[in-house]
């Protein structure tokens, strides 16, 4: 499925389109509360931590899945479990490059596969409105620059669910540079929910050497796109254009063979995200190079304590 991120979702000041779809939200809203209502939740014999977002797209889950499990899994046999979605085989890949992954049709299935593996730690990538499973840590991601987009639930705006549900989770980690909107967000969370705890993330390259003495056309599908570009700029890597492509799209050969038309007439090299490169065939991998990211957690020492103290 492609899917582009409408623009009036993220915009703060009043919009009609919102103001329209606005009687939708409201029905979405109803359901939630009314499923939730009626669940119960399902207890395992394995510590879970589920790593998600309220806000569709582009919140920094995986790099974060990615470092616990890597963290864990030196002292207990450690699993990453994700929803089948077949649009989601890139963000497969490229965890299961270094870690285990159980990839069935529902978390629950994977769950039972995990307690028969002998798991004693699984990490969750996604899963925050999967009330039926009691998780005993819940992390919810936000973009710095996006945050809460226009604070209206799909579709008038971007969350999964309303804001207030913050009161359900114990670590907020916010990805990227901390500014005056970014600090207010904070407190408004903790607000919502005075105990929870909040973390920042930073995106650190791991092949800037490599890329810094080039030029580039750089393409991505991913939540939000910008994100990618505004780490280049950081970096200070040159870029000449930037293709954007929907969300966990799948590269087709006449799409790449276009890519690298392209670079060639302007002199360049085409560059890419890691999740993107893992979504191209190993066949049409040639000459595209990607940026090799780590999340770096600021107090990284006391967040990793946190975990510890409640698992």
């Amino acid at each position: 499925m492609k899917f582009y991120k409408p623009k009036f979702w993220d915009k703060k000041n009043f919009n009609l389109i919102s103001l329209l779809l606005l009687p939708l939200s409201l029905i979405v809203i109803i359901k939630n509360n009314y499923e939730n209502s009626k669940i119960k939740k399902n207890y395992y014999d394995l510590r879970t931590i589920c790593v998600g977002n309220i806000y569709i797209g582009g919140t920094g889950k995986t790099p974060l899945v990615n470092k616990l499990a890597s963290h864990f899994k030196k002292k207990f046999k450690t699993f990453i479990i994700k929803k089948n979605y077949t649009s989601h085989q890139d963000e497969k890949k490229l965890l299961e490059s270094n870690h285990k992954v159980i990839f069935e049709k529902t978390r629950e299935l994977s769950l039972l596969k995990a307690e028969q593996e002998k798991a004693k730690i699984v990490i969750f990538d996604d899963g925050l409105q999967e009330k039926t499973i009691n998780y005993d840590l819940k992390i919810v991601c936000f973009n710095s620059l996006k945050l809460e987009g226009n604070g209206f639930v799909i579709p008038a705006g971007p969350l999964r669910e309303k804001l207030n549900s913050i009161k359900n989770y114990d670590i907020a980690l916010i990805n990227g540079n901390i500014n005056k909107e970014s600090k207010s967000f904070i407190n408004k969370i903790k607000n919502i929910n005075p105990n929870i705890k909040v973390f920042i993330g930073k995106y650190v390259p791991k092949n800037y050497l490599k890329l810094k003495k080039k030029r580039f056309i750089v393409f991505s599908g991913i939540g939000n796109p910008h994100t990618f570009t505004d780490t280049l700029k950081g970096m200070k890597i040159k870029f000449n254009g930037h293709e954007v492509f929907p969300d966990h799209y799948n590269y087709k050969e006449s799409d790449l063979q276009k890519l690298k038309q392209l670079a060639k007439q302007k002199g360049c090299e085409l560059l890419t995200t890691e999740k993107d490169f893992f979504r191209i065939k190993k066949s049409y991998r040639k000459n595209i190079n990607f940026l090799k990211v780590e999340l770096s957690i600021e107090h990284e020492k006391k967040f990793l304590k946190y975990l510890s103290e409640r698992l």
